[in-house]
């Protein structure tokens, strides 16, 4: 077996004190690590630089999900207390979710969330999932919204803060759905986007509901052999339309994190761009060919991680694991609140 196939190859050492617990006080200030995989250069700048490197006709591709406040509390009727962590809506009030601790829920029962909300919660499948049927008075989003809490990951190890609320979700965040952030769109303000708009770069929406296929972790050493978990996606007719045009034409697709990327490639038949909304559990990792997408802005992630293995498809292993090594070296800040980097 190839060592890119090996899952201890995306392992590498990242000192604590560089994974961003907090984000920067101005979303363009962080750092942007450019990586040109021509000449396989590094170079280093500030991301309110990035104009500098998208062009007049290129297009750039983000993806308008937004985060829900997807982690709840609640307590068993004899007052265990439990979190609830949200996945997807598969009914207006049934939820496919994941608890913990589980072994203290090894039957179907009732939690409380509030004096107003309470839950019927099944027996964990074999995968770990379970179904909660919410019980209310009323809307059971509002209730939801109202008690619950931005998922921030586990390596933000704090309780999330009010101003969560705002800095884990992008600026263009449309669509409810997300149970963690496309973090690559967090270093774009309003302003950015406006002067990206009137220097002709044409910007576009996907959707991708980023849920456990995104941050689940690889478990066997073969990582072909990881299972993806389906995450739905979508694409207009207009969108897939631009995107085919330009490539026509030779302009380029920048794509504004991976969650962006996949949808694309999720879409892809014949170099063509299709539309419409499926779910997708397509994993891109070295030996799988990208086809839509010609620059991709993302953030730093975590070793062995399938975002890793991602980047690593798409720029390469050696450029890939060199950048990271320089990122540690230079003190770059990692994961959902840290830098970004460009791969041209």
């Amino acid at each position: 077996m190839s060592d890119l196939y090996r899952k201890n190859s995306y392992f590498y050492n990242l000192p604590k004190e560089l994974i961003a617990q907090y984000p920067l006080k101005e979303r363009a200030e962080s750092r942007l690590m450019v990586i040109n995989r021509e000449n396989q250069s590094i170079s280093h700048h500030h991301f309110y630089d990035i104009g500098d490197f998208i062009n007049s006709g290129d297009v750039l591709v983000v993806n308008n999900t937004k985060v829900i406040p997807a982690r709840l509390y609640a307590k068993k009727e004899n007052g265990t207390p439990i979190e609830v962590f949200l996945l997807h809506k598969l009914q207006s009030n049934i939820w496919k979710c994941l608890v913990h601790p589980g072994k203290k829920l090894k039957k179907a029962q009732l939690l409380s969330f509030a004096h107003d909300l309470s839950g019927f919660i099944s027996q964990a499948d074999k995968e770990g999932l379970r179904d909660i049927e919410f019980i209310c008075q009323g809307d059971v989003s509002v209730l939801l919204n109202k008690y619950g809490h931005v998922p921030l990951p586990p390596y933000i190890e704090r309780n999330d803060e009010d101003k969560d609320t705002e800095t884990y979700q992008t600026v263009y965040a449309k669509e409810n759905g997300s149970v963690a952030a496309p973090t690559a769109g967090f270093h774009f303000t309003e302003d950015i986007m406006s002067a990206l708009k009137n220097k002709g770069v044409i910007i576009v929406e996907v959707l991708l509901h980023v849920g456990l296929g995104t941050f689940r972790p690889v478990k066997v050493d073969d990582i072909r052999q990881h299972k993806m978990h389906s995450e739905f996606c979508s694409i207009n007719k207009e969108t897939a339309s631009i995107i085919n045009q330009a490539k026509k034409q030779g302009r380029r697709i920048f794509a504004v994190g991976t969650t962006s990327l996949r949808t694309l490639e999720s879409f892809a038949v014949d170099g063509r761009l299709m539309y419409g909304e499926k779910w997708t559990d397509k994993f891109i990792h070295p030996g799988i060919k990208i086809h839509m997408v010609d620059c991709l802005l993302t953030n730093f992630h975590l070793p062995e991680s399938t975002l890793l293995m991602l980047v690593t498809a798409f720029a390469g292993y050696n450029l890939t694991i060199c950048a990271y090594d320089v990122a540690v070296q230079d003190k770059y800040r990692f994961f959902s609140y840290g830098d970004a980097m460009l791969i041209q």
